[in-house]
């Protein structure tokens, strides 16, 4: 099944900074509208976050809670989840390998 067919998975590129992170907030509030079950956060192409773009999951996350769904991570480059571990959001966000290891849940 590629990607393409997933309608509940976000896959992200790049650095999600100041600048990108209003765009993220979009397309997770639109696919929060949804109220999938899962929704899945694909951060295996991403090379950067801060603070802005981590204030961007964590609504998104406090949202999709709010009706019970789950809020996954997948995919966490070296750089991505060190970021990760320091603000200690590890514990946290729920965190999977890869998108095929956090659809399965």
């Amino acid at each position: 099944m590629p990607g393409q067919d997933r309608p509940n998975v976000l896959p992200l590129k790049g650095e999600i900074d100041l600048h990108v992170s209003p765009a993220v907030t979009a397309s997770l509030n639109a696919m929060i509208e949804k109220k999938p079950q899962r929704l899945v956060v694909d951060l295996s192409h991403v090379t950067y976050i801060d603070s802005a773009g981590l204030a961007a999951l964590i609504g998104a996350m406090q949202n999709v809670e709010s009706y019970g769904g789950q809020f996954l991570l997948a995919g966490l480059q070296e750089t991505v989840r060190s970021i990760f571990e320091i603000s200690r959001l590890d514990q946290v966000f729920q965190i999977f390998p890869d998108v095929d290891a956090a659809l399965a849940g």
